[in-house]
């Protein structure tokens, strides 16, 4: 089998799919590697490391893409790097196909590409071990990014996260307390804001209120609990998500016209097309826009401009999965592993475990 791994080609993505031990690791079990050059260059890997490695180095990304039997990609592939592939060939990548244009799963379909989604590879307990490092990634950017955001240069209304003496803190509301909403609201703990969390799943609640010796305020996301919270809310986080499917819309037009005025909502579910009816996407040049006063910060992306970090977090967790892919084919991998089988999206020209809907949204 030979493996393609070309460089990122959306903006502000500096990951790579496969790190240079784990290229080392592919050709000592005796399989191909083509890498673009400098496709590892922001996650801190040289061509030099990649040859090292035993990588042979293409000038080009559509000969990575058109020389492999396989290509390991971090975003999903636009259009014209899916019309590289050769029918019949595999992917793996964070395809995220419930927010993609309809074109691509056509695309997808019609070349009978196996394309294994990383974020839904999921275990018997429902974990997403693939997902999760991203997760925890960018709900802890999005501490980061909201202190920022909320300064008067940045177009937000001058409040500091953390507050001072006399003074109090932000008020932050996490909307979902799975993997990412955990993280935000501990980021934001550490900074001394004042943060409650919503969710639909008590005993998620629950265990969050235990793990954090109640420093939050938990409540059960109702549509009256979540529109109450929005309108005293400094910042809003949405983390929200449904594996394999587009993000339900758990914040309306009319809640967040009732935030107030300079207040930041981050969508961290945009990658699935968003958790508010005002998403969409913003990219981390252009992170902001405003719609009835509201700061919106939309980036699919999010963890792709701390690349060294996440590159190795997420190869950490998908490395025993491409390694089953590449070594028993991905049928055979899918038949035996019951987790993989969940994220194999396409195969043989058939949707697998993926529910095509109408999109209606802004989708990248």
């Amino acid at each position: 089998m030979n493996i393609g791994i070309p460089k990122e080609c959306r903006p502000d993505e500096f990951r790579v799919g496969i790190s240079p031990v784990g290229v080392r690791m592919l050709r000592g079990a005796g399989y191909a590697c083509f890498v673009e050059t400098g496709a590892g260059t922001g996650s801190g890997f040289t061509d030099e490391q990649y040859r090292q490695a035993g990588a042979t180095i293409v000038h080009s990304a559509e000969e990575a893409w058109r020389r492999a039997d396989l290509v390991l990609k971090v975003s999903r592939p636009k259009m014209k790097e899916l019309d590289w592939l050769r029918p019949g060939k595999a992917l793996m990548g964070y395809l995220y196909l419930a927010a993609a244009h309809p074109g691509k799963l056509d695309l997808l379909l019609e070349k009978k590409i196996s394309a294994v989604a990383y974020e839904q590879i999921q275990l018997a307990d429902g974990t997403l071990p693939v997902l999760k490092p991203l997760s925890q990634i960018g709900g802890r950017m999005a501490a980061q990014i909201a202190a920022h955001l909320l300064q008067n240069d940045s177009g937000g209304h001058g409040k500091m996260i953390g507050g001072v003496p006399g003074v109090p803190p932000a008020e932050v509301v996490v909307i979902g307390a799975g993997v990412s909403g955990e993280a935000a609201a501990k980021a934001f703990l550490g900074m001394g804001a004042h943060v409650t969390v919503l969710d639909r799943d008590l005993s998620r609640l629950q265990t969050l209120d235990g793990l954090l010796s109640g420093r939050l305020v938990t409540v059960v996301a109702h549509p009256f609990h979540i529109a109450r919270a929005a309108e005293y809310a400094d910042v809003v986080v949405g983390a929200v998500m449904v594996p394999g499917e587009r993000s339900p819309v758990v914040l309306t037009r009319a809640m967040l016209r009732k935030m107030r005025p300079g207040a930041l909502f981050i969508d961290l579910s945009i990658d699935q097309g968003g958790c508010a009816e005002t998403s969409r996407p913003t990219t981390h040049q252009a992170p902001v826009y405003v719609e009835d006063g509201v700061v919106h910060c939309c980036i699919p992306n999010l963890p792709g401009v701390v690349a060294r970090t996440s590159t190795h977090a997420f190869l950490n967790a998908a490395a025993p999965w491409i390694e089953r892919v590449v070594v028993q084919g991905v049928e055979e991998a899918a038949a035996a592993d019951p987790a993989l089988a969940y994220g194999l999206v396409t195969h043989a020209g058939e949707l697998r475990n993926f529910k095509r809907v109408a999109y209606t949204r802004p989708v990248v």
